[in-house]
């Protein structure tokens, strides 16, 4: 169920998930995030991942569910991302839109594309599965820190408008 608080929308912080360099990420309850992204977090190919515009990947924790039930063995961090959402109408989640994440603001810059590192959470490797352009509405996207802060599992999330 959502709720519409101050911010309009919102979900909730279902995951946090960082890692020393590749997938899957391991979860964690709470994380410090600065515009380099989450704190203890870090990408091995940063000309496809990382970087102030790439700061943040996130998900819906709706979505990761109902590809489960496709029979994907997809789990929380299996992706790469660092937030998975609940509660929350991803079909906002689009370039341009900021994501209020407990203390963080954010800015989504880009649907991320899928990559062969994370072949091994879809039934066949097919990551394609989770492409915008064949699937639009299912991708992760990245986005900037426009505020740094804290951010913990339940935290609430809420689409805060566009930049």
């Amino acid at each position: 169920m959502t709720d519409r608080g101050e911010w309009g929308i919102t979900g909730r912080v279902a995951s946090i998930t960082v890692s020393d360099g590749g997938v899957p990420k391991r979860r964690v309850t709470a994380a410090q995030v600065t515009r380099a992204g989450v704190i203890g977090d870090r990408q091995r190919n940063l000309k496809y991942h990382g970087g102030l515009d790439r700061a943040l990947c996130v998900w819906s924790g709706d979505l990761i569910a109902a590809l489960q039930e496709e029979g994907h063995p997809v789990f929380p961090g299996s992706t790469g991302e660092n937030v998975a959402v609940v509660e929350l109408d991803w079909s906002e989640a689009v370039p341009g839109v900021r994501l209020r994440l407990g203390e963080v603001l954010a800015e989504v810059t880009s649907f991320a594309m899928p990559c062969r590192t994370i072949r091994s959470s879809f039934v066949g490797g097919r990551s394609g599965r989770i492409s915008q352009r064949t699937y639009p509405g299912w991708s992760r996207v990245y986005a900037r820190v426009i505020e740094e802060g804290a951010i913990a599992v339940g935290d609430p999330v809420a689409v805060v408008g566009a930049a």
